[in-house]
């Protein structure tokens, strides 16, 4: 090899390890770019969607874990099985794991908070009709009750401390329970307020209502079920015989 063909060797090198470099450090650059984007994401969401639950959890604890098991699980799932598509598929349920947890632990809040609505309602109104305000019925549910339906009315007992408007206290807690049974609690609060009226009576009223409603609505899901379950049978019945 001549003299200039060793230098034309050393300048091609020389260029091919600048642009690996190059492109390394734009790839740590991008990498890092979206690594704190999604660290920003995940902690804002995680925080609102733990709040909203009442569960007070460190969200920059949690996108730690979320992040080591992004990294360590596909990891170990490839040393073990050195199947890249069960790798795949463990880094895409690591991925959209804790939206689904968070999704299945809403539901049963909601649910949860919707069959204690119409009892709450019932005490309320007995306490009103005993001759205590709407404050006082309150703060005796929020002691007597257990969460969530307690959590959420504290927090609205708390915010009428502080002088935060009724109207808006109303709506957080609308936008927390977006359910149509508390949604017609709201709109009985805030007719009362307007308009005045036995909020005694219409509460009570209303906690029956919805106590007939949940008693129709679990017959209906049992005879659902039932429907379902024999369909299931009669589909497997030929299969298994």
């Amino acid at each position: 090899m001549g003299a200039g063909a060793k230098v034309l060797f050393v300048l091609a090198v020389g260029c091919c390890f600048a642009s690996a470099t190059l492109l390394w450090m734009v790839v740590l650059e991008k990498g890092q770019t979206f690594l704190e984007g999604y660290r920003e994401t995940f902690t804002s969401t995680a925080s609102s969607n733990m709040s909203d639950m009442f569960l007070f959890v460190d969200p920059q604890k949690l996108f730690k874990y979320n992040v080591i098991a992004i990294v360590v699980l596909p990891l170990i799932t490839w040393i073990v099985f050195r199947d890249i598509a069960a790798t795949l598929a463990v880094l895409g349920i690591v991925i959209i794991l804790p939206a689904t947890v968070y999704r299945t632990m809403r539901v049963r809040r909601l649910k949860k908070f919707e069959a204690q609505l119409p009892d709450a309602l019932l005490m309320v109104s007995g306490a009103m009709r005993a001759g205590a305000s709407l404050s006082i019925a309150l703060e005796g549910l929020v002691k007597e009750q257990p969460p969530p339906v307690s959590q959420e009315f504290e927090l609205y007992l708390k915010e009428q401390r502080l002088g935060v408007d009724f109207e808006q206290s109303l709506r957080s807690m609308e936008e927390r329970n977006p359910m149509q049974d508390f949604r017609m609690l709201v709109t009985a609060l805030r007719i009362n307020r307007e308009v005045g009226g036995n909020l005694a009576e219409t509460m009570e009223t209303l906690g029956e209502t919805l106590r007939r409603k949940a008693m129709m609505e679990g017959k209906i899901e049992s005879l659902t079920a039932q429907g379902k379950l024999q369909g299931i049978v009669m589909t497997g019945l030929p299969i298994l015989l």
